[in-house]
């Protein structure tokens, strides 16, 4: 099974799922999203948003493929190409940080470590890009049709929450503690299959 990350682009920007290839939830005002909606110009302004945010910022959101057919994708970018972002109880965003807007993975590929690997991607992408945090919104009804990012699975995955709420929690993950996991993992499997003889490896159970 091979898994791949790639850049959202306007080329493969119809490979996230239909309801998210039409929802500017994060990328538009409230006033100006209803308006896109009733007009059947939401995907256009989709388009649109990614990509400005390409062009004035660079990449703000990956797709994780598994055998080549797309299994879940996150965006993000600064609070500056957010309008949504200063909506919530628990804003602003942190000066230092990018916004987490959102992140999915498909129902049949939940489980094999996809939104790892997603934040994974994401943290390598701005760390090489000198942003020293994510900060996301998390909601903790965690509704699976929204475009909220549920609370429980950002802490699953190393955020922490700085800004508590009863509902939309603001948390944060430090980049540095972001890039120790896959160091980790890396050292332990180095220490095991060291152990390991070939024939030990193969013999079976």
């Amino acid at each position: 099974m091979s898994r791949r990350l790639v850049n959202i682009t306007l080329d493969n920007l119809d490979d996230l799922p239909h309801r998210c290839r039409g929802c500017v939830f994060w990328e538009l005002d409230p006033v100006s999203r209803d308006r896109a909606q009733e007009s059947g110009d939401a995907g256009l302004e989709k388009e649109a948003w990614i990509s400005s945010t390409l062009l004035e910022w660079g990449s703000c959101g990956k797709i994780v493929y598994v055998d080549d057919v797309p299994a879940g994708f996150v965006m993000y970018a600064p609070p500056l190409y957010v309008p949504r972002s200063v909506a919530f109880p628990t804003s602003p965003v942190s000066a230092d940080a990018v916004l987490l807007m959102t992140a999915h993975i498909l129902p049949e590929f939940t489980g094999g470590g996809l939104g790892r690997m997603l934040v994974q991607g994401v943290a390598k992408d701005l760390t090489r890009r000198a942003v020293k945090a994510i900060e996301a919104f998390g909601d903790l009804k965690g509704e699976e049709s929204g475009c909220m990012v549920p609370a429980d699975y950002l802490l699953s995955v190393g955020f922490k929450t700085v800004r508590p709420h009863h509902r939309y929690p603001r948390l944060r993950l430090e980049l540095k503690s972001a890039l120790s996991w896959r160091e980790d993992v890396e050292v332990a499997l180095e220490r095991l299959l060291g152990s390991m003889t070939p024939e030990g490896a193969l013999r079976p159970v």
